[in-house]
């Protein structure tokens, strides 16, 4: 079954709103873990508006599933997260003025900027993922780069799924084919929902982890965490539901 990570930059938006530690991260990301999420997810990005570097330090040793940094690879995130050493690395083209995700890898153009970079990672051990648009050559290129995995990035198929779902998740099953026939592995990620969740994953049953942070913490206002953990992992069994 596919794997939950929440992306928990929602939680240190709320305390950084106040100041202080309240809501406090590290707590989060356990009380998650212990709600049955498979892992944790943060972003943090350079002028700390939510997940600062010291969040991002702490959680080294508080996460007991799988850690993902997710991030653009300057110098001083690489150094980072070749300090803290988690499970993996999901390199994002974003630059520091942008307010969210926005767009995949060009790894046709970018191979030599990433192959150097993504081989850092993998002699250190760590897992490394390369966020992609659902663009079929650009899968063989993030091989050729040497990545491990890609992750979808999944903001057109949550745009257009209420318009025709079908249509919606077209590309991406056949980016999601090519990478599992080149034996990548799939991550997805950006505006997945409890209301699109599940076709994505009974259509793509190759998706082996979904990071989740707004819709999940938006969610959980209604809900609270660990009823919405449950909801959200009841929506990765891949049959429609």
């Amino acid at each position: 079954m596919t794997k939950l990570s929440v992306n928990i930059n929602k939680i240190a938006t709320i305390r950084n709103a106040r100041g202080g530690d309240t809501p406090n991260v590290l707590q989060a990301a356990k009380d998650l873990e212990n709600f049955g999420a498979e892992g944790i997810t943060v972003h943090p990005r350079p002028d700390e508006r939510h997940i600062t570097r010291a969040d991002a330090y702490g959680l080294k040793d508080a996460v007991k599933t799988e850690y993902n940094i997710e991030g653009y690879p300057s110098e001083d995130f690489i150094q980072m997260v070749l300090e803290i050493n988690p499970t993996q690395v999901t390199l994002v083209p974003d630059g520091p003025d942008v307010i969210t995700s926005n767009a995949g890898w060009e790894c046709i153009k970018e191979k030599d900027y990433l192959t150097p970079i993504i081989k850092r990672f993998k002699d250190a051990g760590i897992r490394v993922s390369v966020f992609l648009d659902p663009v079929v050559e650009q899968v063989d290129a993030a091989l050729a780069c040497g990545a491990d995995r890609i992750e979808l990035y999944t903001e057109a198929y949550a745009s257009n799924y209420p318009t025709d779902k079908e249509i919606a998740i077209a590309p991406y099953k056949a980016t999601a084919k090519r990478a599992t026939d080149l034996g990548l592995g799939i991550n997805a990620g950006h505006d997945l929902s409890l209301e699109n969740l599940n076709y994505f994953v009974t259509e793509i049953p190759e998706t082996l982890e979904v990071s989740i942070g707004h819709a999940l913490i938006s969610d959980a206002l209604y809900y609270g965490l660990n009823n919405v953990v449950a909801m959200y992992k009841a929506k990765l069994v891949n049959s429609e539901a």
